[in-house]
């Protein structure tokens, strides 16, 4: 069976902001999920262009999408993360939670970037997690892309105000050392 990666707003919208949802489709194919809340939140007016673009991989089935039904696990645990966190937790947002409770329920992967809210969730679930530097380092690393197409692909992300954990992608497998 093909393990589902369930994508939160902010990862899927760091390859949509840049036009290369091509390294996510050659990396993970028909894995990509994006939860129905992640998908209202990019039907903000002010992103309809990523609307457009993820409304496109819809319609050519090159991604899914995936409702939470209420009376579900699931649903019962994307309220507790939208609504009533364990103490000592703060709330995370729509996408975030849905992406986290439908990986965990589906076993399947988070593909999410904000670790400051998210990381207490993936320990305590035991979920696989993917970020976007780890995507394209995977990508780096299947040669779908070289490291100066990585440093160009880096630098659009942070001008479009994603937040990455280095000021270069050269940067970043030497951080993990």
């Amino acid at each position: 069976m093909i393990e589902q990666i369930f994508f939160d707003t902010d990862c899927i919208s760091s390859f949509l902001w840049v036009d290369r949802t091509d390294i996510l489709l050659k990396l993970y194919g028909k894995q990509i999920i994006l939860p129905e809340q992640v998908l209202d939140e990019l039907s903000n007016p002010s992103v309809r262009h990523l609307t457009t673009k993820v409304n496109q991989l819809l319609s050519q089935n090159q991604i899914g999408t995936e409702k939470i039904l209420v009376g579900t696990e699931e649903s019962k645990l994307y309220y507790m993360l939208t609504r009533n966190p364990q103490i000592g937790q703060k709330r995370i947002g729509r996408g975030e939670a849905s992406a986290i409770a439908l990986a965990k329920t589906r076993k399947g992967i988070l593909a999410g970037n904000n670790l400051k809210d998210i990381q207490y969730y993936i320990e305590l679930y035991r979920l696989r997690n993917l970020t976007t530097p780890m995507i394209l380092r995977n990508a780096l690393l299947r040669r779908l892309i070289d490291e100066t197409e990585g440093n160009t692909i880096w630098a659009k992300m942070i001008n479009r105000r994603r937040k990455l954990p280095n000021a270069t992608f050269t940067d970043y497998p030497e951080s993990l050392k």
